[in-house]
């Protein structure tokens, strides 16, 4: 797999550019678009030989001396958007090569560009069209595209993309895990056609902390001076004519009356409308101040706190990834009921349906890629690689006002090449927007014997606003004094959110609430007191997370009480049963609420 990475490098370097991965279009869903999803032709590729075999070629008999040792018609279908694991039993556990294949028509429009758009493929895929190869990319959860005006036909063209999800060691995340490798074309693929000279992107938010000035990017696909571009905001009366400059780029600053502003009660979102000479884009964007001041945050000028839980993109009752609109209502509508205004999208930056449907129902996000456990912090190719999916992170939903937080690594063990590879990736999302709060989850906390507190040395927190905290207090840990007496001195001066907490219970069983081995509903809820009780005595506490909304598969877990290839941390079952321990949660977070 480290040779395909390197091989991508070099068809970046060598094609030519308009069959280079391109920089990401702002809001592919506000423009003119065609999915391309359905059921695809497929092939399980176990040893690899399907580059060799040339089967991206789809051929077919000429005559009745011919055959090849491979079709994609009239053998295996199947679902894209979907993993590839969860829909076929003999799948459930690959890790592999998947090929898949489909015929699609695209009828050009003169003066019209098209790009081929992948919302996500799980982990590396090569992309080819009517037999050549265009592009290829690495990382399972961000999006890319690549242009085919000047390769495509308007009849019969063939796509094939080539899938593998194969862990290695210089992966993100790398070979050790904890939820399931799902591997396949997992979300939208689409045909999006923009004019010649298109919006290439737009960046609108309102200043940190001022509630009247807007500011406003947008950059042209062509580094043109001199062409009219304006936004518009009809419910604020607002149409803001603008210049390119030399660069192709028009900024400016909007003074607004009578804003009204986002926050979880009242997610309010405006229809902006961005055009060029000759392009035209439809957005909905909502507009807040965010930021830190002291031990707190501030939304809107006043503090908040943080009531969130972390899910997984996942499905549980169907065992799967979870891709579409109705996935994301699923997923978001239980979190809501728990009393959440925040979540964490663990571990990985996941559906864009999630992330604007969220924006929607009045949800602060949290959004992270995978820097998690056994990253090689000393590869330079491998800080690279992990820039550039941040990049492609921040890029896709930096206009999205619901999201509060860049995550930049979670239980990450200190180091100096750790420090270096960190501060690289928060470098990333500034590069491309520093409006966001920047911050990270540890696992270091530990308690001082000599102080009787609860601490933590790692320098690296003094480049985040809000420092995190996962501490598994009753379940990996055992409690050194009763909860009632856990005093935290853990980043003073910093706002602490603890992003990770809570014990593992099989939905309907029952134990003693004393005996960590019960896996009972009755121990999770007894822990989930315990560290309620502990959080009172944490002077800078700014929010929560428990670990987790609902139940996931994850190969690491093998006890017959687990159910097998289960973490049991959620709150609700995979079948969709809420434990004893989110009642508890959602009491809390109520009262959290009426604090206010």
């Amino acid at each position: 797999m480290r040779k395909l990475t390197i091989v991508c490098l070099l068809i970046m370097t060598v094609l030519g550019s308009k069959l280079q991965a391109q920089d990401l279009l702002s809001n592919v869903y506000g423009r003119d678009y065609q999915l391309l999803n359905g059921k695809w032709g497929a092939i399980v590729d176990l040893y690899n030989l399907g580059r060799k075999m040339q089967v991206y070629k789809n051929r077919k008999p000429q005559d009745n001396k011919q055959f090849y040792e491979y079709s994609f018609e009239g053998g295996l279908t199947l679902n894209v958007p979907s993993d590839f694991n969860s829909q076929m039993p003999e799948l459930k556990f690959y890790e592999g090569t998947v090929w898949y294949g489909r015929y699609f028509d695209a009828p050009k429009t003169d003066g019209k560009r098209l790009f081929l758009y992948f919302g996500a493929v799980s982990y590396r895929s090569r992309v080819y069209l009517n037999g050549e190869e265009i592009t290829c990319h690495e990382g399972g959860f961000t999006p890319f595209q690549v242009e085919i005006t000047d390769c495509v036909k308007e009849k019969d063209n063939f796509l094939a993309v080539e899938v593998n999800n194969t862990r290695t060691t210089d992966a993100i995340p790398a070979m050790s895990f904890d939820w399931w490798n799902y591997g396949g074309i997992t979300r939208d693929v689409m045909l999006v056609s923009v004019p010649q000279t298109y919006i290439r992107d737009h960046f609108i938010q309102l200043d940190k902390t001022q509630s009247n000035l807007i500011h406003a990017k947008v950059s042209l696909s062509e580094a043109k001076a001199g062409i009219n571009v304006q936004i518009s905001i009809p419910e604020l009366g607002i149409k803001q004519a603008m210049t390119t400059d030399a660069s192709g780029i028009a900024e400016t600053t909007i003074k607004v009356k009578k804003l009204q502003r986002w926050s979880p009660e009242v997610p309010k979102l405006y229809d902006i409308t961005i055009t060029s000479d000759n392009d035209r884009i439809n957005e909905q964007i909502g507009f807040r101040n965010l930021y830190v001041k002291g031990e707190d945050i501030y939304l809107n000028n006043k503090p908040v706190f943080l009531r969130s839980i972390s899910f997984h993109e996942e499905i549980p009752q169907r065992r799967g990834r979870a891709f579409s609109e109705a996935d994301a209502t699923m997923l978001l509508s239980e979190a809501k009921d728990l009393g959440a205004n925040m979540i964490r999208l663990a571990h990985y930056p996941q559906n864009e349906y999630t992330v604007r449907l969220a924006e929607k129902m009045g949800f602060l996000l949290w959004e992270e890629i995978p820097i998690w456990q056994g990253i090689d912090f000393e590869n330079n190719a491998t800080r690279e690689k992990a820039g550039r999916m941040i990049k492609e992170m921040v890029m896709r939903d930096k206009n999205r006002c619901s999201v509060a937080f860049w995550g930049i690594a979670n239980e990450t063990a200190t180091s100096a090449p750790r420090n270096e590879f960190l501060k690289h990736m928060k470098q990333c999302c500034l590069d491309i927007d520093s409006t966001r709060l920047i911050t990270a989850a540890f696992d270091l906390v530990h308690f001082n014997r000599k102080s009787q507190n609860f601490e933590m040395n790692d320098s690296i927190i003094n480049i985040l606003d809000m420092v995190a905290i996962n501490k598994y207090m009753g379940w990996y840990h055992d409690w050194p004094l009763t909860p009632d007496k856990a005093i935290w001195n853990v980043a003073p001066g910093k706002p602490l959110f603890i992003s990770e907490f809570g014990g593992e219970a099989l939905y309907g069983k029952h134990g003693d609430a004393e005996v960590k081995s019960s896996w009972s509903e009755d121990y999770q809820a007894e822990l989930y007191k315990n560290n309620l009780e502990m959080f009172k005595h944490i002077p800078n506490l700014r929010g929560t997370s428990p670990w987790i909304l609902f139940d996931f598969r994850s190969p690491f877990r093998f006890h017959p009480n687990q159910g097998g290839e289960w973490n049991r941390k959620g709150l609700v079952s995979d079948q969709g049963q809420r434990k004893k321990a989110w009642y508890i949660m959602r009491d809390y977070y109520n009262q959290k609420k009426a604090e206010k």
